[in-house]
């Protein structure tokens, strides 16, 4: 799904539990800037004040040119833009070709097609010919005041993980596509990659304390600023809700936290709202009484790509597929049938919201 046009504010809250051996505060460094159409917010504890912003925005430079449909010359965009072969063997920003492997774009890829996997075709990052009729996607934005359900199934025709292929030759390795029509999305997994890429960098310099947050996904390692875990809050799925809205703050210890819900990317037209999320089977967005979809992983990449499956599965499949998975937890809000929010979440949960009185 264009998870860059989904404005889900996850607020971080350094609170602490307890000091234990929590390096002093003065010792933290908060970094901010702008990547993959959002904002990341970067705190990290190191005794020697090292900033590495300028390594952490040249990296996420390299992702983007490897993973961002909004680059024309990116790897994923010239594969769009291919009418049937990309020879992946190729550096986006010297052109060189020999000892390159676009390994963040293979990261994408192969974790798109795990998940493809696991969630029965619900997660299919090769939606984006949708995602763009729709509006969501890199093309100019539109709302769509009248459905065209001929286009819509044309569409369709391109959608299909399976018509994507990797074929090793030699020193080549070639994205080979079924039919010209077909593209890629990554946008549901980029940002969360983009959490694990930094938190690799900063793991590669000794650093043990940091949150690295894209656009919402979060990773956090050792302890806050504060002591103890860090708090990350998961907001209230709600129209009218402000960014300071939170249904449940969650204390996360060497884990990542993603997001995804319908609640602010969407549009009206004629009276009808037009949600991101897409249906890989039925081309059209979806509905259901799911809103938010929050999902615990030991890596971020995983939990992007989940919380965009889940919501596009609903509540009950969503659930199943969660309670199934391991070293997955799912955190689920949803419309009851009185209005009011409803609150679901997986068995590995149940210690940090048992106390909150929310309903199972």
């Amino acid at each position: 799904m264009q998870r860059n046009l989904v404005y889900l504010i996850i607020l971080l809250l350094l609170l602490g539990c307890s000091s234990g051996d929590q390096p002093p505060s003065a010792n933290y460094i908060k970094l901010e800037g702008r990547t993959m159409g959002t904002t990341y917010h970067i705190t990290y504890s190191d005794g020697q004040q090292r900033d590495y912003q300028q390594s952490i925005d040249s990296l996420l430079e390299i992702v983007n040119l490897e993973v961002s449909t909004y680059i024309g010359q990116s790897t994923i965009s010239r594969f769009n833009q291919a009418d049937s072969t990309l020879n992946l063997s190729y550096d986006p920003r010297t052109e060189a070709t020999e000892g390159y492997s676009n390994h963040h774009f293979l990261a994408n890829y192969f974790k798109a097609g795990e998940v493809y996997e696991a969630s029965e075709g619900y997660f299919d990052p090769t939606i984006m010919p949708l995602v763009n009729y729709w509006g969501f996607g890199y093309t100019p934005k539109k709302v769509v005041g009248e459905v065209d359900s001929m286009a819509v199934d044309s569409l369709m025709e391109f959608v299909g993980f399976e018509k994507v292929t990797l074929a090793i030759k030699g020193q080549d390795s070639l994205l080979v596509k079924a039919a010209p029509g077909v593209q890629l999305d990554f946008s549901a997994l980029a940002k969360g990659y983009g959490v694990d890429a930094v938190a690799g960098l900063l793991t590669s310099k000794g650093i043990g304390h940091y949150m690295v947050e894209i656009g919402g996904e979060v990773a956090a390692r050792g302890q806050s600023p504060r002591g103890g875990d860090w708090k990350i809050g998961i907001n209230v799925p709600r129209e009218e809700a402000g960014a300071q809205d939170i249904q449940t703050a969650v204390p996360l210890h060497n884990l990542a936290l993603a997001t995804s819900g319908n609640y602010r990317n969407f549009y009206e037209a004629n009276g009808q709202k037009y949600s991101h999320t897409i249906s890989p089977f039925t081309g059209f967005p979806e509905r259901s009484i799911l809103l938010s979809a929050s999902v615990f992983a030991p890596d971020c990449m995983t939990a992007d790509a989940y919380a965009t499956a889940f919501m596009a599965m609903g509540l009950e499949r969503a659930f199943a597929l969660a309670s199934r998975l391991p070293d997955v937890e799912g955190y689920f809000l949803f419309n009851q049938e009185d209005g009011t929010l409803g609150v679901r979440y997986t068995e590995g949960l149940r210690p940090l919201f048992e106390n909150e009185g929310d309903k199972q």
